[in-house]
């Protein structure tokens, strides 16, 4: 890649992604409890799991600070502060973690060419969302709806069929983007001026 291209493509991608999960966050949801089930999820899984952790984290960073500036990017077209007092708070603030766990699973079991990666990136996405996106869910869940925590996981538990169907969808897409791209995922050296 030529000198000084590479952090202008960085931007345009943790770009691109942001208005992915935004577009994804958007889509109407299947009201199901305090939280609605979306695609969110997926959009952050595939950020990590196509980015690598650093961008990803950065995507799903300004995808944070772009819905608290305002902007109608959250579940249900809402946007601002006033999210910060719904159930699903601890799912949204989980994200730019989630997609940096699996941006780095990712880099460290599928960085390299495998007739098991899109194994190994289902897993990435999958941990990502067990060590994560889960306990922060239940913490929100906790937190804002007032539910002791066997509700919360009650509650919680809801979600896992979706999110491991969503972590098969998102491995299945980073695969194929890996393959047709496979420096994406590489560990990226600065470049020295």
């Amino acid at each position: 890649m030529p000198a000084g291209k590479q952090p202008t493509t960085d931007l345009a991608l943790i770009a691109v992604f942001a208005a992915l999960i935004a577009a994804f966050s958007v889509v109407p949801g299947v009201p199901i409890g305090p939280v609605p089930i979306t695609l969110q999820t997926l959009a952050v899984a595939l950020t990590g799991l196509v980015l690598g952790p650093w961008r990803g984290f950065a995507a799903t960073m300004l995808y944070l600070v772009v819905g608290f500036a305002g902007l109608p990017v959250f579940a249900g077209g809402t946007g601002g502060f006033g999210v910060l007092g719904k159930p699903s708070i601890g799912y949204l603030l989980s994200f730019p973690i989630a997609a940096l766990v699996a941006g780095a699973l990712a880099r460290r079991l599928a960085g390299r060419a495998s007739r098991l990666r899109t194994l190994w990136l289902f897993l990435s996405g999958l941990g990502a969302s067990v060590l994560i996106v889960h306990p922060a869910g239940i913490a929100g869940l906790m937190l804002v709806a007032h539910l002791d925590l066997a509700k919360a996981i009650a509650t919680d538990l809801v979600f896992w069929p979706g999110d491991v169907a969503k972590n098969l969808v998102a491995a299945g897409i980073a695969a194929a983007v890996h393959t047709a791209f496979p420096a994406l995922l590489a560990r990226r050296i600065p470049a020295v001026a």
